[in-house]
């Protein structure tokens, strides 16, 4: 095929515009605003197991050659819209994550982020499930716990399993360890079980809830009980993840802990400095409204929607024809 063409067909693209369409009309229903903010910041998530894009600004209004990172999702803008009393609001935009390409991966991709104000994360799991019944017609989800996927698909108790346990059994299920993984390091070793073990069997029936994440995979979610648990979700269906949300973290000083936290993995690993985000910090100082928040990937969306085998097959112009 000529270079130049896009890979989506024409049909593709129309279910796409119209798949849009819909969730603006859902959120305009509800009563949930759309806003934008800026892809170009002077600030990154800091989070260790993403990689951001970066580029150069030599104009007026900056430093000199000051450096700006394209965004991996829109939610520290948006949490300052929040704390500055915008109320429930939406936003459908390009993301960016550089090292994420494959068949369910583009390293610029569309994003769908909201936040609601007044939400748990019980309650955004409603919502989610409305938004992809609306939009691919599916049955009502399923919840399950972390605990209960990994006792249900690794007859492992996440919360109380030894390192060695999990070791153990990725052994006998014929999962190989990935390269740099430290033997130590549970939270990998979980990672790679779910990635292996438990995430191709959800959704398989119907669309799966997988909630309360342990604590140490928090991100910027809430931790409670006992054991301490992440208010966090994500969305499968068929086997992929479709959406990830938190009953969202409010405490300025706790969250300036978990991003130096992230700092310092970051500096052990040898990944790129990033600078702190303080006006993210000030928003959640000045008073960040209890809410909940969720990212939906809009590509696999689409994917889904049109029963594509991969998202080169939803984009007009994945990264190869750009």
């Amino acid at each position: 095929m000529a270079q130049w063409r896009p890979c989506a067909s024409l049909q593709t693209l129309q279910l796409r515009a119209h798949l849009l369409a819909r969730i603006r009309s859902f959120f305009a229903a509800a009563g949930v605003m759309e806003v934008e903010t800026p892809l170009l910041c002077p600030t990154a998530a800091t989070d260790p197991a993403l990689a951001s894009m970066h580029s150069r600004y030599t104009g007026p209004g900056a430093p000199a050659g000051r450096t700006l990172y394209l965004q991996t999702s829109p939610e520290a803008a948006m949490k300052r819209l929040l704390a500055a009393g915008s109320g429930p609001i939406y936003q459908l935009c390009k993301a960016f994550r550089d090292g994420e390409r494959g068949r369910r991966h583009n390293p610029e991709f569309t994003i769908l982020e909201w936040y609601r104000p007044g939400f748990d994360h019980l309650r955004l799991m409603d919502e989610v499930g409305a938004l992809v019944r609306t939009l691919l017609g599916l049955a009502e989800a399923e919840r399950l716990s972390y605990r209960e996927a990994f006792l249900r698909y690794c007859r492992l108790d996440p919360h109380t399993a030894e390192t060695g346990e999990l070791r153990a059994h990725a052994a006998a299920c014929g999962v190989s360890a990935v390269a740099g993984l430290d033997a130590e390091a549970r939270d990998g070793w979980l990672d790679l079980l779910l990635s292996h073990q438990v995430e191709p069997r959800l959704g398989r029936e119907r669309p799966t809830f997988l909630y309360d994440y342990p604590a140490s995979q928090a991100a910027l979610a809430r931790v409670v009980g006992d054991p301490p648990v992440a208010r966090r979700f994500e969305l499968y269906v068929d086997g992929l993840e479709l959406a990830n949300g938190y009953h969202e973290l409010t405490d300025a000083v706790e969250q300036r802990r978990r991003l130096l936290e992230d700092l310092e993995i970051r500096r052990a690993r040898g990944l790129p400095e990033l600078p702190l985000d303080t006006r993210l910090l000030d928003a959640l100082a000045a008073g960040l409204p209890d809410c909940a928040g969720v990212a939906l990937g809009v590509d696999r969306l689409v994917m889904m929607a049109a029963r594509a085998e991969s998202l080169d097959q939803v984009l007009a112009f994945p990264l190869p024809r750009a």
